[in-house]
């Protein structure tokens, strides 16, 4: 029998989800002081009607559910999926109203993917955007990498109770790095800063080398980390990074977003000296084996069409796009109808592959995530193992991730529900492009990007494309973000306010 949610229930989900609310709100003052700083008093003033819509809505929220009723796991999972439902038509105010979108759903679709970290835009003229609207842009997909619930836990939440663990685990991370949940947020945004300043730094230094004036490299120095390091993919200018022209940017990117793709239970082993963790961890295996595997399927691909007749275009392009696939980060080199027009298929199901896996798990990636694949290739073995011994034998495999872990069946059902519900939503979302009027290449290149945020795009993804299928792309995106348990709460929720008894 399905109960209905009391009125307890239902203000317990309103109370936290304000306090969400809240904290998206206060990541407004940031493009607010950019456009007070570059007199973009137009831009100023959407950003001001965007945080009090926030404030109001968050601290009207707080007021009207007030509670002591405990959190719980079912509260924090429809808290996570509303949270950022509600933080996207909210955040999508100041896009809708700067002018550079045809209509609210393509704002929406914007801010969707800046904080799934996605990349994928529909925002018109780029280039000229202004200051403050680029600094969201980048505060959208840089805070979406950590999670919009790691900066409640890190800023508006006291409490250390077991409750508050349901929303961070809401939101597809599992790993503590501390021994509580509030702690860890703030481990992870110290992670994050002290990457934020190495990375800043070396890409404002490499940008003034490139001729720009300080004040522009500054900001394109920023603004590349945070989209590299949330492995976001959003870039300042229309043709991404390929802009630059620099090898030593790309290189610089590269680093970026391979760290930014690492679990950060793994960064933190790094931080307190257990450096041996980073080649012994399942993830990082994993990574290197399948990384290796998609650059070799895209190098065939690249060869057999003839594209790159010398070696270091061929391997600068081709690994580029390999590893900024792989790691869900979306940052690219070439012109997107080029994956098209002069890849060709081969090259391009090596870059979707590359998608489809994903990096790590409890990190800023997206995708089904290397542990996953680790441990379903491990289930593999058993089965072949145990296949091949006597019945009398006691067959078992172990992994190590953060410590020598024994693999269950228990743990081996999770993972093949999540990685069979990740694939069937790539292939849902690659047939609506179908049915939308697109080839199976491209509509299946464009949509494993949106639903594994990774944000590369052949062309498909434009302001022209139909309004269902923006609408499939940013359910997509949600979806992967959240790995469908929160929003399959959501769901579920409202399936029993309806028919719960």
């Amino acid at each position: 029998m399905m109960l209905r949610p009391t009125a307890d229930d239902h203000r317990v989900i309103g109370l936290y989800t304000g306090k969400i609310v809240l904290g998206v709100g206060l990541l407004m003052v940031l493009p607010l002081v950019t456009a007070l700083v570059f007199a973009e008093w137009d831009t100023a003033i959407d950003f001001g009607i965007g945080l009090l819509a926030c404030f109001g809505v968050g601290f009207g929220l707080q007021a009207a559910c007030v509670t002591t009723q405990e959190l719980r796991r079912r509260h924090g999972l429809v808290i996570v999926s509303a949270s950022w439902l509600l933080a996207t038509v909210l955040g999508a105010l100041p896009f809708y109203l700067s002018g550079h979108v045809s209509g609210y759903l393509d704002a929406m679709f914007d801010v969707m993917s800046g904080l799934t970290t996605t990349g994928l835009y529909l925002v018109q003229d780029l280039d000229h955007i202004s200051n403050g609207m680029n600094m969201w842009r980048f505060v959208l997909t840089f805070a979406g990498g950590q999670g919009i619930i790691v900066i409640a836990l890190t800023a508006l939440f006291k409490g250390v109770g077991g409750g508050i663990y349901h929303l961070y685990s809401g939101e597809g991370k599992e790993d503590r790095l501390l021994p509580n949940v509030v702690q860890t947020a703030r481990m992870i945004w110290v992670v994050s800063l002290g990457w934020l300043a190495l990375g800043t730094t070396a890409l404002t230094v490499s940008a003034l080398a490139l001729g720009q004036a300080p004040a522009r490299a500054f900001l394109h120095g920023l603004w590349v980390f945070m989209g590299a390091f949330s492995t976001g993919g959003f870039a300042p200018q229309s043709f991404n990074t390929m802009w630059y022209h620099s090898l030593v940017f790309e290189v610089l990117c590269i680093i970026i977003f391979v760290a930014g793709s690492l679990n950060f239970a793994v960064h933190w082993a790094v931080w307190t000296g257990d450096r041996g963790e980073l080649r012994r961890n399942v993830e990082t295996r994993s990574f290197a084996v399948t990384l290796g595997l998609f650059a070799l399927v895209t190098a065939i691909g690249l060869a057999r069409a003839g594209v790159y007749p010398d070696a270091l275009p061929f391997i600068r392009k081709s690994f580029y796009l390999v590893i900024s696939g792989h790691t869900t980060t979306g940052f690219g080199t070439v012109y997107s109808r080029a994956l098209v027009t002069q890849w060709g298929p081969l090259a391009m199901l090596g870059i979707i592959g590359a998608m489809v896996v994903g990096a790590s798990s409890c990190s800023t990636a997206g995708g089904i995530k290397g542990i996953r694949v680790s441990i379903i290739t491990k289930t593999f073995i058993e089965e072949i193992r145990r296949t091949l011994s006597p019945e009398s034998a006691v067959i078992s495999s172990r992994y190590h991730h953060l410590k020598d872990r024994t693999l269950r069946d228990t743990t081996v059902r999770s993972v093949m529900l999540i990685t069979i519900a990740f694939l069937t939503m790539h292939a849902l979302v690659t047939l609506a492009g179908v049915l939308s009027g697109y080839p199976l290449v491209d509509a299946a290149f464009d949509g494993v990007s949106a639903a594994s945020n990774t944000g590369l795009s052949c062309g498909l993804v434009s302001p022209t494309m139909p309004g269902a299928l923006k609408s499939i792309y940013v359910l997509a995106m949600w979806l992967g973000r959240m790995e469908f348990v929160a929003v399959f709460a959501l769901f579920g929720w409202l399936w029993s306010v309806v028919k719960g008894q």
